[in-house]
């Protein structure tokens, strides 16, 4: 069962600011709200149909790192209720979020739809696996054409999570979500230039020689 977020991110120097501004009572009914058994059907649909997310961690040195995960919709795995698991891809090797979880485990994740205005949080610890200890995990995690610079697994134990409101986010459109917006335009358009061409051939002049 996963905790109620606000029991994790409400720390007491949190609490204590939330009183000092006048926000206290109301999130206190927040906190207090029961946990739940994990990611329901739509939370892990919405997870699977992003092509990014956002990892912070945390260094040895205290300074926080947070890291853009990109790939395929579908990258980034739900396998169970409490558990999410991606491919780690080899990329530039500065192995940053890989050290800092070597030493502290806990991790924070921002997903993001911008078209829809919908941001969910996400704490978890993580587990690292070595691809030959779990060929059938590997088989459903590591994209295809891409098992030559796997490095390892990244399992996501879901701790707590939440949906945040819309205020503020900015809505941003992809080229394929810009394309689909505009395909019953477009064939409209298309409607319209095979009427015009339909008129055209009416109008021409008939041969009378």
């Amino acid at each position: 069962m996963v905790r109620n977020y606000a029991s994790v991110a409400f720390t007491p120097e949190v609490k204590a600011l939330q009183e000092l501004y006048g926000s206290r009572q109301a999130y206190a009914h927040m906190e207090h709200r029961s946990s739940g058994t994990g990611l329901t059907d739509s939370d892990a649909y919405f997870i699977q149909d992003r092509d990014s997310f956002y990892v912070a961690s945390m260094g040895e040195n205290g300074f926080p790192y947070v890291q853009h995960r990109g790939g395929k919709k579908g990258f980034l795995h739900v396998i169970d209720p409490i558990t999410l698991g991606f491919a780690d891809l080899r990329g530039n090797k500065q192995y940053i979020t890989v050290g800092n979880i070597a030493t502290n485990p806990k991790v924070s994740l921002i997903l993001m739809d911008y078209a829809r205005r919908a941001r969910l949080k996400i704490y978890a610890e993580v587990e690292t696996v070595d691809i030959k200890d779990c060929p059938d995990l590997a088989a459903l995690i590591i994209p295809e054409g891409h098992e030559n610079i796997a490095e390892r697994i990244v399992l996501l134990h879901v701790i707590a999570f939440d949906w945040n409101c819309p205020k503020y986010i900015t809505p941003r459109y992809t080229i394929e979500e810009i394309n689909e917006m505009f395909k019953p335009l477009q064939e409209h358009i298309k409607e319209l230039e095979s009427e015009i061409s339909r008129l055209k051939k009416e109008r021409q002049p008939t041969d009378l020689a």
